[in-house]
C-alpha cells in the first residue's frame, strides 16, 4: 500500500511539473491562457503587469487563488482528494517559480496546441490518479453537489470569462488562440481520463465478499451485487454494480487489484442518477 501511495505522489508532482512547463514555455510569454484556475491567475499576472506595473508572478496567484477554495474543499470534498490537491497546487507553484518564462517558438499557434497537449496532460494525468490540479475542480465539484448540475458547466463559465477578458483587455486574436488551447486541452482530458462526473463500475468477481469489504474500507458507495455465471465455464460468480465520482476509480482500480487481479470490470459513462446517491463521500 506504502509504494502504491508513494507512486501516486510521485505521479502527481510530475503531472504539476508538466502543467508548470505548459505555462512557462509556451503560454505565458505568447499571451494564450489555460483553463481554469491556472489560466485565472495567467490572465490577472498579465493585468497586473500590463496595467498596474505590479509584478506578481502566476505561481504566487496560483497559490493565493487556492488557498480559500482548498479549505472549502477540506469539508466538503473529501480529505483524501484535497490532500493530493494540496501536493499538486504547492508543486505546481514551485516549479512555475522555479522554471524560467522562455518560448520555444514565435509561432503563437504552435505555442497554443503544444501547450494545450501538455497541460491537458497534466490535468487529465492527475485526474486519472484520483487527485486534481484544484482550483476549478474543487470548486465545481461543490457547486455540481449543491446544485446538481454538471460540472463541464463551471467549467464553462470561468473560461468563458477567461476567452471574454483575454479578447477586451488585449488583441481578439488572444482569445481565439485561448479558444484553441482550451479546446485541446479538453480533448486530451478526455483522452486519459474521463470528462464525466460519475461513472458506473461491473466487477463480475469470484471474491465478492473481500472486495465488498476492502471497497467499504476506502469508498462509502452503495453496491449491489447480483448473481452471475461465465457463459464459457459455467462457473458461478458475482457481478458488483457500484456508481462512484470520476475522481475514486483510481481507488478502485487499486482495490480491485489489490483483492481480485482476475475481475473483470467494466466502467460506463453515467449521465445522470436518480434516488440516493451519497455526495460528501
Amino acid at each position: 500500500m506504502f509504494l502504491v501511495e508513494a507512486k501516486r505522489i510521485v505521479m502527481v508532482i510530475v503531472s504539476s511539473f508538466l502543467l508548470a512547463v505548459s505555462l512557462n514555455f509556451f503560454l505565458i510569454d505568447a499571451n494564450v491562457y489555460a483553463s481554469g484556475f491556472a489560466g485565472a491567475a495567467q490572465l490577472a499576472s498579465s493585468v497586473f503587469n500590463d496595467f498596474l506595473n505590479i509584478n506578481i508572478s502566476v505561481g504566487v496567484l496560483l497559490f493565493l487563488f487556492n488557498v480559500p477554495v482548498i479549505i472549502i474543499g477540506w469539508f466538503k470534498v473529501g480529505k483524501g482528494f484535497t490532500i493530493y490537491s494540496v501536493i499538486s497546487v504547492v508543486f505546481a507553484t514551485l516549479f512555475l517559480e522555479i522554471l524560467p518564462v522562455i518560448s520555444f517558438s514565435d509561432d503563437i499557434i504552435l505555442n497554443a496546441v503544444v501547450g494545450g497537449v501538455i497541460g491537458g496532460g497534466a490535468v487529465g494525468f492527475t485526474l486519472k490518479l484520483g487527485a486534481s490540479t484544484g482550483g476549478m475542480d474543487i470548486v465545481a465539484m461543490i457547486l455540481s453537489r449543491m446544485k446538481d448540475r454538471p460540472i463541464g458547466t463551471y467549467f464553462l463559465i470561468l473560461n468563458g470569462i477567461i476567452i471574454a477578458m483575454a479578447g477586451i483587455l488585449y488583441e481578439p486574436e488572444n482569445a481565439l488562440y485561448t479558444m484553441l488551447t482550451l479546446y485541446i486541452t479538453t480533448l486530451v482530458i478526455d483522452a486519459i481520463h474521463t470528462r464525466h462526473e460519475k461513472v458506473t463500475a461491473m466487477i463480475i468477481t469470484r471474491k465478492a465478499p473481500a472486495l465488498q469489504k476492502a471497497i467499504h474500507e476506502k469508498l462509502v458507495r452503495g453496491i449491489t451485487i447480483l448473481p452471475a455465471k461465465g457463459a464459457y465455464t459455467g462457473e458461478d460468480k458475482s457481478m458488483m454494480y457500484l456508481v462512484i465520482t470520476r475522481y475514486e476509480l483510481y481507488d478502485l482500480e487499486q482495490i480491485i487489484n489489490e483483492v481480485d487481479p482476475n475481475a473483470f470490470t467494466n466502467i460506463v459513462q453515467t449521465t445522470g442518477v436518480f434516488g440516493f446517491f451519497r455526495k460528501d463521500g
